[in-house]
């Protein structure tokens, strides 16, 4: 979920950047690229996943 959220942030810079537009002061290309990388190390990092397993698995005796 993570890796999508970064995709349609990269993207949204890369037209910012084409259209040589803002969104404000604050909101620019350059933003939305340090949100789309910090988006991929979240990702990597495994927040967002979804898939937890706290089962301890018991041995064979």
């Amino acid at each position: 979920m993570m890796a999508i959220a970064a995709a349609v942030s990269f993207g949204l810079a890369l037209l910012l950047d084409l259209t040589d537009t803002t969104l404000g002061d604050t909101v620019t290309a350059g933003t939305l690229t340090t949100l789309g990388l910090l988006l991929i190390a979240l990702h990597l990092a495994g927040v967002g996943t979804g898939t937890r397993s706290l089962k301890w698995r018991r041995g064979r005796r």
